[in-house]
């Protein structure tokens, strides 16, 4: 089966505005493009294009078989950038994911030097495949990488490629010899995105497609560039004090023993969120309203960023364990508890004017 894109390289657009016009039509064909390969899942594809367009990596959550790895490749593909899959086992060192240095001799002049070998990290899209099966060692060989775009290794920093992802997977049913990622680590994933079953008839869908002889060709939407462009102009997208407020009483209100928080989260949470959720937020809302070809962000996106930004960074206690109440119940019950001031809505037209008069061209 054949599954190689066909060039289609975009017009090149003109200013920033033509930029977001582009992607809104872009973005729906990226789903059609997916929907030949992966049925359902469109919930996953927003958050993991609103997580590249922010610069933010993002862990994948769900058992085996749910096309996670397909997914991520399939993506990477439409959005013509280079794609690498490290397998994580107990075994992986850190040099087997940065590189390593080896030594080269010179026959004519006997001489020797360090040439830097590069490792699998060196692509825009990474994919840490089963990121909880390796010791924290090699998990911490991603922090430098995924915090400063770059890897060092003998006392000489070697920057990577951009635009650059992380994507990682991770089994949740499996426990026995898995390394949880600690919450620092976690805190530097923009998203953490839950894979589910799919429903009934997506199943249908995806037993009949699988099972039978096709040959699927894919185009391309988006190219690196373009990428990099929408990552530059995310930051521009206008953002009203109310909504940047707003973003930010849900990661304060998880905060115990720091202020006036809800009663069910003093019973039921150990640690709340900090700034980053605050941050990761609004830019994810900003990406948000990009993507539904929109200049400014209404409360209406960060309520729908709310769970892939904050349910690693709501620790809950032993007495949620006890009740069984999840992350997400208690982000749902924060989001119902936080009503948003509707009325101070901004107005299309002038969030146009807002984004064009911040353009660099403008």
């Amino acid at each position: 089966m054949s599954t190689e894109p066909e060039s289609g390289p975009l017009e090149e657009p003109t200013d920033d505005v033509a930029l977001v016009e582009q992607l809104a039509l872009s973005y729906e064909t990226i789903r059609t493009q997916l929907g030949r390969v992966i049925v359902g899942q469109e919930a996953v594809v927003e958050q993991l294009l609103t997580g590249m367009f922010c610069n933010g990596h993002c862990i994948l959550e769900g058992v085996p078989g749910l096309a996670k790895t397909m997914l991520i490749s399939t993506l990477s593909r439409l959005l013509s950038l280079s794609f690498s899959r490290i397998q994580f086992t107990p075994d992986l060192m850190p040099s087997d994911i940065t590189g390593t240095e080896v030594i080269e001799e010179d026959r004519s002049t006997g001489t020797r030097s360090l040439r830097f070998v590069k490792g699998p990290i060196f692509a825009n899209v990474v994919l840490a495949d089963e990121i909880n099966r390796t010791p924290p060692k090699t998990q911490a060989a991603l922090l430098e990488a995924m915090q400063e775009n770059q890897v060092t290794t003998g006392g000489f920093p070697h920057k990577l490629p951009r635009p650059f992802f992380v994507l990682a997977t991770q089994n949740p049913i499996e426990q026995e010899g898995t390394y949880p990622l600690p919450e620092a680590q976690l805190d530097r994933f923009m998203y953490k995105v839950l894979v589910d079953y799919p429903a009934e008839e997506e199943e249908f869908q995806i037993v009949k497609t699988t099972t039978s002889t096709r040959d699927v060709k894919l185009q391309r939407t988006l190219g690196a560039e373009d990428v990099l462009a929408l990552q530059r102009i995310v930051r521009r997208v206008p953002c009203a004090d109310h909504v940047i407020r707003y973003a930010m009483r849900l990661p304060r209100s998880t905060r115990v023993g720091k202020g006036d928080v809800p009663d069910f989260v003093r019973e039921y949470v150990a640690w709340g969120a900090g700034p980053r959720a605050s941050q990761y937020l609004v830019l994810a809302g900003k990406a948000r309203a990009i993507l539904k070809g929109r200049y400014y962000v209404a409360t209406e996106d960060i309520r729908a960023v709310a769970h892939p930004v904050l349910r690693h960074r709501v620790l809950t206690n032993f007495n949620a364990e006890a009740a069984g109440v999840s992350a997400d119940d208690i982000i749902d019950q924060l989001i119902d508890s936080l009503p948003a001031d509707e009325s101070a809505a901004m107005d299309e037209a002038m969030a146009k004017r807002v984004f064009a008069s911040e353009s660099p061209e403008a």
